[in-house]
């Protein structure tokens, strides 16, 4: 019987039991170590800066003394190239002869070959309202006499279909020229002295039209 015993012993040996209590405190009494994560670089903000541009626009309405000038010989250009219009004025009151008188030469220039007119009107258009060396100043007034040429063409193309000799007819068509001409002798007087003062001078139904071509 002792050795039984003695051999069991010898074959199941005593190990201690370890309870799920004391197995608990283990797990709490062992620190848990964090997960080490790497760290990432720090940005800085970066502040975008936009460029300031500063533009320096040519189209300011200001004008020193030559652009006074060529802005008012611009409006000779109407002028002189519907002078015909004016000849039941000119003859009938003397004011206007002793205003045209110091221009004869001027208009006998302008006028003594045919296609002077189109050639001015090319001239300025291209040379002057297009080039963008001269100042808005200049090339608005230089538009604005364009224009005014321009609508010389209604009143032609009237005298063309209707030519009347006599009657009411002829006085209706010389009301017409007289209403032509005082309106450009108006323009001109107007434009030219608003020009020459260093004003900007806007003519009615020409100047919207002139606007919208001198950006």
């Amino acid at each position: 019987m002792n050795n039984l015993l003695s051999l069991s012993s010898t074959i199941s040996p005593k190990q201690p039991l370890h309870t799920f209590s004391s197995l608990n405190s283990n797990l709490r009494n062992t620190p848990t170590p964090l997960p080490h994560f790497p760290s990432l670089p720090s940005r800085k903000p970066t502040i975008t800066r936009r460029p300031i541009l500063t533009v320096q626009s040519k189209g300011s309405d200001s004008a020193d003394a030559p652009d006074r000038l060529i802005s008012a010989i611009a409006y000779f250009y109407p002028f002189f190239d519907g002078i015909q219009y004016g000849k039941y004025v000119i003859t009938q009151f003397s004011p206007f002869q002793a205003f045209i008188q110091p221009l004869v030469p001027a208009i006998k220039v302008f006028k003594s070959f045919p296609f002077n007119g189109f050639l001015v009107f090319l001239t300025l258009y291209f040379v002057v309202v297009r080039n963008p060396n001269f100042s808005r100043y200049v090339r608005f007034n230089t538009m604005q006499a364009i224009v005014l040429d321009v609508l010389l063409i209604f009143p032609d193309l009237l005298e063309r279909a209707f030519n009347p000799s006599d009657g009411v007819g002829l006085d209706l068509m010389m009301s017409l020229d007289s209403t032509v001409f005082l309106f450009l002798l108006v323009s001109l007087v107007y434009g030219s002295s608003s020009c020459l003062l260093g004003q900007l001078p806007r003519l009615p139904i020409v100047a919207d039209a002139a606007d919208r071509q001198v950006l």
